[in-house]
């Protein structure tokens, strides 16, 4: 069982926040997905039953930097009932400690801190997932942000730059903090999104820390989430591909724990799921061909579940009709789909955003 969205309102959201990992149900959460996980996008995860707590895209900080206000209204104005953590990316200390004392103004469970995203414009700056290659520089950066922060402080991480060989070094610095949570991506950053996924090194995290852990790393399906987080003792999940492509992922990861039937959908219901996500990414202005090139973000992820001919089709389309009929020819009919990937491609791999 996992908190009641009255429960939700009536707590702070740090109070629920921490309510959540000292309950005894998996918590499950959503991945920060940099241009995905928006406040449009929340809503309409939400409606699906959604995570127990969302992630915001991260911030950039810098020397100059100020909280980007499309972030913050997903702060301001989170229509899921459910806290949100809003994240932070940089190496400079200062700026870093400036956004997360100004971030604790807003209505946010705790702060964290991205040493996972794997873009090459964003590691080649020493942020993300390049500060994976100086944990001395880790290290200062935990301290300050732990002085800092009177709210929980949690962090997401990859196992390292180059090698997962990488993490025992990192595990050290990360048990040197009280921080609230560890979040890991089972792949290095030079991994990307590739298979070969360390799911062993979250449960060494999970038995060597005394913050808890959630596993983070193509989490797929209700049956494979279960086993991943009893068998590494992980105190919950984070999803981000996985609740793209399925988001009744959430609900049937519930159902499977409670030892209850999957409900899976059908062709419509994910024809009606890509509806809603048009009708809530449509950006008033915005040429028919940009808002086709961003639907064809999602489609890419959606697709994964559909088949390889979907995708072909899809990412070749170019009109708002055109991009309808296929999902149409593709999606209305009633048979249950489990929307578990059937192909990955490189392509569709080497992602940009930090999922």
């Amino acid at each position: 069982m996992h908190l009641s969205g009255k429960l939700s309102l009536r707590l702070n959201p740090s109070e629920t926040f921490l309510q959540l990992l000292r309950s005894p149900a998996p918590v499950l959460s959503l991945a920060p997905m940099q241009d995905v996980t928006t406040l449009e996008f929340m809503r309409v995860i939400a409606r699906y039953g959604g995570p127990d707590v969302y992630w915001t895209e991260f911030f950039r900080v810098h020397a100059v930097s100020h909280l980007e206000k499309w972030i913050l209204k997903s702060i301001t104005e989170n229509p899921t009932g459910k806290p949100i953590v809003a994240q932070l990316i940089g190496n400079d200390i200062p700026a870093l400690v400036r956004a997360a004392k100004e971030l604790q103004n807003y209505p946010v469970a705790a702060i964290d801190l991205n040493l996972g995203c794997p873009a090459p414009i964003v590691y080649r700056k020493c942020a993300g997932g390049g500060l994976l290659r100086e944990p001395q520089r880790i290290d200062a950066i935990l301290g300050a942000l732990r002085d800092a922060v009177t709210i929980p402080f949690t962090v997401k991480t990859r196992l390292g730059f180059e090698s997962p060989d990488e993490f025992d070094a990192l595990l050290k610095v990360f048990a040197k903090y009280p921080i609230d949570l560890l979040t890991v991506h089972a792949r290095t950053v030079k991994q990307m999104y590739r298979p070969g996924v360390r799911y062993d090194l979250i449960a060494q995290a999970a038995r060597e820390l005394r913050c808890p852990v959630f596993a983070n790393g193509n989490v797929h399906s209700a049956a494979q989430a279960q086993k991943l987080i009893s068998e590494t003792n992980a105190r919950g999940s984070m999803i981000g591909r996985g609740a793209i492509r399925n988001p009744w992922l959430f609900d049937q990861i519930r159902a499977q724990f409670r030892g209850e039937k999957i409900r899976l959908p059908v062709g419509r219901d994910v024809l009606a799921y890509i509806r809603e996500l048009w009708e809530n990414e449509i950006t008033p202005g915005v040429k028919e061909s940009a808002q086709v090139m961003r639907m064809k973000k999602f489609m890419n992820f959606i697709g994964d579940g559909v088949g390889e001919k979907f995708l072909h089709e899809i990412r070749r389309v170019a009109t708002t009709a055109d991009f309808f009929r296929v999902c149409e020819n593709h999606l209305a009919h009633d048979e249950p789909m489990t929307l578990e990937p059937v192909a990955i491609s490189e392509a569709a791999l080497d992602l940009p955003a930090a999922f």
